[in-house]
């Protein structure tokens, strides 16, 4: 299309020319195909030109998407990381200032030593909690309590002897279930 207009647009230059006298008639048949050869010559050139340029335009505007898109996932990512660890830590609705205040004491205390389930919740009862909000705590924590039961021996071994069954019997003392102790005494090698 783009050569059939330049074609024409030549056409009627000669025309115009021709009208006005300035060229022969046989000057301007020859003019006229020289000048449309090489009008469609540097069309061709020219738009051979422009396509490369666009498809180069086209390839980064791909990359440029696709790198975009990238980030906006792995920022999503990390706003569903960040969401997610803000939803363990954020407190209920529901929650009393009581129950907030006895998690936050049953978080410090497992900072500084090892409890089992039952002994953190008389720990925070005798801290003047509820029984209700120190049971409600301990239930918010994410705790492994066999873990907590390796601790406590290995507390224990550090200022103290014990055989494999006292040992036992001093965390089932401390509220540990039976399974944990036992666990935490296989652990420590005794």
């Amino acid at each position: 299309m783009k050569k059939v207009v330049a074609l024409m647009l030549a056409l009627l230059v000669v025309f115009v020319l021709a009208a006005c006298g300035e060229i022969e008639e046989g000057e301007a048949e020859a003019d006229t195909i020289d000048s449309a050869g090489e009008d469609q010559t540097e069309e061709v050139a020219e738009t051979e030109e422009v396509e490369e340029k666009e498809t180069e335009d086209t390839e980064e505007k791909v990359e440029e998407v696709e790198e975009a898109e990238a980030d906006v996932a792995t920022e999503e990512s990390e706003e569903e990381s960040v969401e997610v660890a803000s939803e363990e830590t954020e407190e209920t609705p529901d929650e009393t200032l009581s129950q907030e205040n006895a998690f936050n004491a049953a978080e410090g205390y497992l900072e500084y030593t090892a409890f089992s389930e039952s002994g953190l919740i008389e720990q925070l009862e005798f801290e003047g909690f509820s029984n209700e909000d120190a049971t409600y705590a301990v239930n918010q924590i994410s705790v492994d309590w066999q873990e907590q039961a390796i601790k406590s021996a290995e507390d224990y071994l550090d200022y103290s002897s014990f055989s494999r069954s006292g040992l036992i019997e001093q965390l089932e003392f401390e509220g540990f279930s039976n399974e944990d102790a036992t666990y935490a005494v296989d652990e420590v090698g005794l």
